[in-house]
């Protein structure tokens, strides 16, 4: 089984958290952290930088990592870095998702998230970020 390493960015703003909506592949319409593939000689926080630049052009400041999720897809397995972000320029513009929402605590199990964010859900939870 193929394993894919990736990175996402936990964005907070105030008490809100965004989330994106996938757009395409076999998991379009599942809810995400956005991010993506870390490529060959990027660190974690330079993968993730460039991976919300071309997805929602903007640019985020990588605050601290709040977990590692490990999670296995019927065709792939994931290894996901997560890590707790702030805007430092502009605002999201959807490039490549079909939605976005800006989640309160209150508000975060009102979408349906894919597995793997699932599990960094619980552990923004447990951790009192959400």
């Amino acid at each position: 089984m193929k394993t894919y390493h990736v990175v996402a960015a936990i964005i907070k703003q105030d008490d809100t958290v965004f989330a994106t909506q996938r757009g395409y592949g076999d998991y379009k319409d599942g809810w995400e952290f956005p991010g993506g593939k870390i490529e060959p000689g990027e660190t974690p926080e330079q993968a993730l930088i460039r991976e919300i630049q071309e997805e929602l052009a903007m640019t985020i400041e990588v605050d601290r990592h709040v977990v590692d999720v490990a999670y296995d897809y019927p065709a792939f397995h994931l290894e996901m870095q997560c890590f707790l972000c702030s805007i430092a320029d502009g605002t999201p513009h959807l490039l490549e998702h079909e939605a976005a929402k800006w989640l309160k605590p209150k508000d975060i199990d009102s979408i349906d998230w894919l597995p793997a964010d699932v599990l960094v859900v619980d552990a923004l939870k447990r951790q009192g970020i959400v």
